[in-house]
């Protein structure tokens, strides 16, 4: 589960090893922080991250059934093809296959789905994606793939906390880089006599906004 956070112009994002560190600063609010000389009074507030979403996504692979695809345009009536199909599969010689129950074709789409009588005969068609399909003394290439069936479920829409991260706002801008103002931000979160600990990512933007994903 990623979860999306907008950062703005002049904040800033540190994620620290130890949960206590982040909310500790949260609950003191204002921070006197040394970048270059140049003191800045930052706050460190809470915040609530987008919308993320959590769901189990379930996938049932057929024994039975196969999907074939690039079934090629011929002349020929749909119920012509549909035997051409079942007796290709039928006699397959790829190590699987067998007495087909069912053929579904579609002409449009120029897909089918072949549904076997025994179950486990479409094992063997699952790495086979060049497969012949012989018509008319012709040898066409169909691409077979596992038919499956798949299902979410416990799909659930929430807002998510981060414990670990704090949020600083008010950073002014200096002539310095980017990169030099993240490391004095974090030379300074992390000593403990600032209150801080062990930082264990930060990400500092000086112009325009970044889009941050947190991992649950």
């Amino acid at each position: 589960t990623k979860i999306p956070f907008r950062l703005n112009q002049n904040q800033a994002l540190l994620t620290f090893e130890d949960e206590e560190v982040a909310q500790r600063l949260t609950k003191m609010g204002k921070h006197t922080v040394n970048l270059d000389n140049k003191i800045a009074n930052l706050r460190v507030t809470p915040f609530t991250l987008e919308m993320g979403i959590k769901f189990e996504l379930h996938v049932t692979v057929s024994g039975k059934k196969i999907n074939v695809s690039e079934v090629p345009e011929l002349s020929i009536p749909e119920d012509w093809m549909r035997d051409k199909l079942e007796l290709n599969f039928y006699k397959s010689e790829q190590g699987g296959g067998g007495e087909v129950e069912s053929v579904n074709y579609d002409k449009q789409s120029r897909t089918a789905v072949i549904t076997f009588l025994r179950p486990g005969a479409a094992d063997g068609f699952v790495r086979c994606t060049n497969y012949p399909f012989f018509v008319n003394g012709r040898c066409y290439r169909l691409s077979v793939s596992p038919n499956a069936d798949v299902h979410l479920e416990k799909f659930q829409l929430y807002c998510g906390i981060s414990k670990k991260t704090i949020l600083l706002k008010g950073i002014q801008e200096t002539e310095d880089d980017e990169e030099s103002i993240q490391d004095m931000i974090e030379i300074h979160f992390q000593k403990p006599s600032n209150s801080g600990g062990e930082v264990e990512k930060i990400k500092y933007v000086s112009k325009g906004v970044a889009c941050v994903c947190f991992e649950e």
